[in-house]
């Protein structure tokens, strides 16, 4: 449940009379009036030294919170707060193509108190469960989860101290002779000490910023399972937390490249404009949504001397004599390439979604544009669809920076045209439900660069470079487009300014298509 509160019972009753029950998991917690059919949700907190009690859970112990906090570079907070509430941890990394990677502290703790939460599953929707049940040391903080069918009890703990913590740390009941204890996390027994009153002291250590817990069990409980459980955590917590690198991981980007051309000596072909060599000025910067200034957000340019991933971008780059297409590529020039070329995509899902085709994944039957589409830019095709068309053309896609600077010139312009929005440069934005296509790419005159170069904003975005890290794949793309969907923030923001570009989330062919994504070829100079 992306951006919901809570779900309408509608939809529990309807799964339910499909007989296919769902968990419903709204993104903002849910309320108590919908506790009954929403049986999950995600959790973002406002962390406290004192840890708070999760209310949903409180209310009813099965409900499962999973608490998130993606743009965290230390989960610390998160992590102490998920165990001590006996919540789920969402270990979110890859964030909509940001790779913002677990620490190796982090890493080890989750895989430590995950261990123990799936394994002792059935004490955390406990019907006694009892946050904040009193320790004996400063910052220090447990819950007790006393087991549903049996008087087994199992304590989770957490240390929000910045210092170790050793010796006593828990007054509990004193058992018979039949009670054994069990220092959970470090997989150890426990010896019950200070006997008094009929209670007794459990002592054990708890490192800076840790975990802790306990299982107070009868002996005949005390099975093979838990003996082996118990030596796996012992072998899981041979070094301390400490032990493990807190620090950031960054991951590097390396660029695609996009090939060279034949060195011209003239246009390689009437819809191409020379643009001269010069010491360019690249100023630009994502509009991711989120994010912030972390590193990883964006793109990191090489050219420029970026070590990482980045928002902000600003660099002379020294740009060689180029050629680049006027406008960008056409439904008519592409149907050409098709019956020359005979290009068949590997994956054919999505591919000319806009023309007359019944294409399926693994068979391309495109048809033809729609009449009078004849002029419009091209879309629907992904980047290897735009690199096959450029290389059959002897040309190649253009590097990000010379797209910049072939729209800016070096006046640093922050449109095509000059510094001030011209609304009759580029098409009306179209706000419905049905697309109605693109502009012809020849409709807009005043858009022209200072190099003549037409069309480069606010109709479709164009396919520029490609980037990878270890995990992820994603495209420049620039100049914005004509389709402005309302109703929500999340939609793809728009980059008409040339100091901006987007950054495209690359998954396969099929999914990368889009009605709004065309391109235009460059080719190299002597």
């Amino acid at each position: 449940g992306d951006t919901m509160l809570d779900f309408g019972k509608q939809y529990f009753d309807a799964s339910n009379n499909l007989g296919h029950p769902i968990a419903l998991e709204p993104e903002l917690g849910g309320t108590a009036a919908t506790l009954a059919y929403t049986k999950m949700n995600w959790g973002y907190w406002t962390y406290q030294q004192i840890p708070v009690v999760d209310a949903m859970k409180w209310l009813e112990p099965r409900h499962m919170t999973n608490i998130c906090d993606r743009w965290a570079r230390d989960h610390t907070d998160d992590m102490q707060h998920a165990f001590f509430n006996g919540c789920g941890f969402e270990s979110w990394e890859n964030v909509w193509g940001i790779w913002n990677q677990m620490n190796l502290r982090d890493a080890e703790a989750v895989r430590r108190f995950a261990s123990i939460q799936r394994f002792f599953h059935e004490f955390l929707i406990s019907k006694k469960w009892e946050p904040h049940t009193p320790v004996l040391q400063a910052n220090i903080y447990a819950s007790k989860w006393p087991d549903n069918k049996s008087n087994a009890v199992l304590y989770t703990i957490v240390n929000r101290g910045a210092t170790n913590t050793t010796g006593p740390q828990l007054s509990v009941p004193q058992g018979d002779q039949n009670t054994v204890y069990f220092d959970v996390y470090h997989g150890v027994p426990l010896t019950p000490g200070n006997p008094s009153n009929n209670m007794v002291t459990l002592s054990f250590d708890i490192e800076a910023n840790g975990y802790g817990s306990v299982l107070i069990v009868e002996k005949s409980q005390v099975d093979d399972k838990l003996i082996a459980f118990l030596k796996q955590m012992a072998q899981m917590t041979q070094h301390a937390l400490a032990y493990y690198s807190s620090d950031p991981i960054y991951l590097p980007q390396t660029m695609v490249d996009n090939g060279s051309t034949s060195k011209y000596t003239s246009p390689p072909d009437a819809n191409m404009t020379q643009i001269p060599s010069a010491s360019f000025q690249f100023v630009v910067a994502g509009i991711e949504i989120e994010g912030g200034n972390q590193v990883g957000v964006d793109f990191q340019y090489s050219a420029l001397g970026e070590t990482l991933p980045q928002r902000d971008h600003n660099g002379t780059i020294k740009i060689d004599s180029f050629y680049m297409d006027k406008y960008p590529v056409t439904n008519t020039q592409y149907a050409s390439f098709l019956a020359k070329a005979g290009y068949v995509p590997k994956d054919c899902h999505n591919f000319l979604r806009d023309w007359s085709t019944n294409s399926t994944q693994s068979t391309c039957n495109v048809g033809t544009y729609p009449s009078g589409w004849a002029n419009k830019p091209v879309t629907w095709v992904s980047q290897d669809d735009a690199r096959a068309f450029c290389q059959w053309s002897k040309k190649r896609l253009p590097n990000e920076w010379e797209w910049q600077y072939a729209a800016q010139g070096t006046d640093g312009r922050r449109y095509p045209w000059g510094s001030t929005w011209v609304n009759a440069a580029v098409p009306t934005p179209f706000q419905g439900r049905e697309l109605p296509g693109p502009s012809d790419v020849t409709a807009h005159p005043l858009g022209a660069s200072p190099f003549g170069i037409m069309d480069l904003v606010g109709n479709v975005w164009q396919w520029t470079n490609e980037y990878q890290d270890a995990h992820t794949r994603a495209a420049v793309v620039r100049g914005g487009c004509y389709y402005l969907p309302q109703g929500s923030m999340w939609y793809f923001p728009q980059a008409y300014a040339l100091v901006e570009h987007g950054k495209y989330l690359l998954m396969g062919d099929s999914l990368d298509r889009s009605a709004n994504i065309g391109f235009r070829c460059a080719a190299d100079s002597a």
